[in-house]
């Protein structure tokens, strides 16, 4: 099994910045992607960056310039950083990876996300 455990989130004034951490740990061989996501009441879960273990990333149009996601492989830990954030922001934001299993096996989890709100 593996756990992705997140940290960071809150409130911020829009503006304002906000940094996300995601550490991976368990049955890890290799971690393949990793990133985020974020859903908004009453809206479906989408994708905000992702980052693959050599460095490749992408980003949603809706936070290009605003976010970057830095990637620590040897601690299998993700980070988004976000600023000039806005009240559209506002979602939870889940950590997800892809993970190749000690035991065999490639797995995708999902943390158990954390709240970011911006206020206006």
């Amino acid at each position: 099994q593996v756990q992705l455990v997140e940290s960071g989130g809150g409130l911020v004034q829009a503006g304002g910045s906000l940094r996300l951490s995601c550490t991976a740990s368990g049955n890890i061989f290799s971690v393949h992607l990793m990133g985020w996501y974020r859903q908004a009441p009453g809206k479906q879960r989408e994708l905000v960056s992702l980052i693959s273990s050599g460095g490749d990333n992408n980003y949603a149009d809706s936070v290009m310039g605003r976010l970057t996601i830095p990637r620590d492989n040897g601690n299998n830990t993700v980070t988004l950083q976000m600023n000039v954030l806005k009240p559209e922001d506002t979602a939870g934001y889940y950590c997800n990876a892809v993970v190749s299993a000690s035991t065999g096996g490639q797995f995708r989890y999902w943390g158990q996300g954390t709240q970011v709100t911006v206020s206006s």
